[in-house]
C-alpha cells in the first residue's frame, strides 16, 4: 500500500511539474517586440508582452523554419473558450479556455493599472510591477509562477532601459547607445554567454548579425531564448 500511494504521489508531481511554465524569450533588437512564451500541458505555446498581454498562440511546427528561428506557430486545433460580450469589460472576448488550461485576468476594481492583464494561466500565477515601481517597469510582469523578472530602469542607458534585466535567475545585459550602431540595443550576454556581432566597418551583408556561426537559439536554466 505505501508503494502504491508513493507512485500515485510521484505521478501527481510529475502532472504538475509537466504543467504550463516558462519555455522560452524571444529577444529583439529594440526590445519593443520582447516575446515571453508560456508552454501548457497540452503542448501550445502562449506568446505574451513584457506587460502581460496574450499576443497569440499556437503549435510548434514538426520542421523547424529558418534552420533554428522559431518562426511562426502552426495553428493550434483544439477547443477554444472565450469570455462572452455579455461578461465584464475587462474579460469580455478575451480567451477563456486554451485546451484544458484556463485563463483569467485582472479586472480594474483589482488594479486599475492590471486590468485586462493576464491573471493566472492554469497553475501559474501573475504579479506585475504597481503604479510606485520605476517608470520603466511599472505594469509589466514582476512574477510569472516562480520565475522572477526585473527591467532596466529609466535612469539606465537609452538603448536597454526598460529591457529585460533578469528573467528566473539569468542576467542579461545589452549593447549601449554608445556602442557600434549596428548593435547598440542587442543582448550584450545571458549570464556567462556572451555575443558578438559584425560591426558597421564589416560588409554591410553582415553587420549587425552575429559573428558565433549565426545562432540564433540558446538554452539557458532550462529556459530558450531567440535572437531576432
Amino acid at each position: 500500500m505505501k508503494i502504491l500511494i508513493f507512485i500515485v504521489a510521484f505521478a501527481l508531481l510529475s502532472i504538475t511539474a509537466s504543467a504550463q511554465r516558462l519555455s522560452r524569450i524571444t529577444l529583439t533588437s529594440s526590445g519593443v517586440s520582447d516575446i515571453i512564451s508560456f508552454l501548457t500541458d497540452d503542448a501550445v505555446f502562449i506568446n505574451l508582452t513584457k506587460d502581460g498581454i496574450i499576443i497569440d498562440w499556437g503549435i510548434e511546427p514538426t520542421v523547424m523554419r529558418y534552420n533554428n528561428y522559431p518562426g511562426k506557430l502552426d495553428p493550434y486545433m483544439g477547443g477554444v473558450e472565450y469570455f462572452s460580450i455579455t461578461d465584464n469589460d475587462d474579460v469580455k472576448g478575451k480567451v477563456r479556455y486554451i485546451g484544458r488550461t484556463a485563463f483569467t485576468y485582472f479586472s480594474s476594481t483589482e488594479n486599475e493599472l492590471f486590468k485586462g492583464k493576464v491573471k493566472s494561466i492554469g497553475s501559474v500565477y501573475f504579479d506585475y510591477y504597481d503604479a510606485y515601481s520605476d517608470a520603466a517597469s511599472k505594469g509589466n510582469i514582476k512574477n510569472a509562477g516562480i520565475y522572477p523578472f526585473s527591467y532596466y530602469t529609466a535612469f539606465d542607458n537609452e538603448a536597454y532601459k526598460g529591457r529585460i534585466k533578469n528573467a528566473g535567475s539569468s542576467l542579461l545585459t545589452y549593447y549601449a547607445s554608445y556602442d557600434d550602431k549596428a548593435y547598440k540595443g542587442k543582448i550584450k550576454s545571458i549570464d556567462n554567454i556572451n555575443f558578438n556581432y559584425y560591426s558597421s566597418f564589416d560588409k554591410r551583408e553582415y553587420q549587425g548579425s552575429l559573428k558565433e556561426r549565426n545562432q540564433l537559439q540558446y538554452i539557458i536554466h532550462g529556459i530558450k531564448y531567440y535572437l531576432r
